[in-house]
């Protein structure tokens, strides 16, 4: 089997790179996008239960009878994180430099079993005077797979620019 050479790195890092975010000058106010959508599993709710502690009845007892909600309500955190991750994965991959702000309403619940997807909208951008970056704010809207909104939040990031 004959290996290829990889080319200098010059010319290697002229090639794009996969999954690459995009940069403060490459989105405008107004543009969308809707992320994937994914279904919350009884693995996801027990995992995250585990990394972060949550250990409150109504998430670790599935028969719990006290509590206000029918079914296995996952903690608002975790529908959070899962589109937080979307996001990064796709719009801020490698240029996401810092959240600076967040504000979150949760506005319904999310059980295992339901799929969640997210609208994500650029509300503002504003350049600052260092490093070629920008603040940039979108709002964020979740919903679940019978269309109603269980969560909304404005989260303000700094982006890089292009290099």
């Amino acid at each position: 089997m004959t290996q290829t050479a990889l080319p200098d790195p010059a010319t290697l890092n002229a090639i794009p790179r996969m999954g690459q975010g995009v940069y403060w000058q490459d989105i405008s106010v107004g543009q969308q996008w809707r992320t994937f959508r994914r279904t919350i599993t009884e693995a996801d709710l027990v995992g995250f239960i585990n990394v972060t502690g949550m250990v409150e009845a109504i998430f670790i007892d599935a028969a719990f009878e006290s509590g206000a909600i029918n079914g296995r309500p996952v903690p608002g955190a975790l529908t959070y994180t899962m589109i937080e991750g979307f996001i990064l994965q796709s719009m801020i991959q490698g240029t996401g430099l810092a959240m600076l702000e967040l504000h979150q309403k949760i506005l319904g619940p999310v059980l295992v079993g339901d799929s969640v997807q997210a609208l994500v909208e650029v509300t503002a951008i504003r350049p600052t005077s260092k490093s070629n970056r920008a603040v940039v704010t979108s709002q964020i809207t979740v919903y679940n797979q019978r269309q109603e909104v269980v969560m909304e939040y404005t989260a303000t990031r700094l982006l890089a620019g292009r290099p």
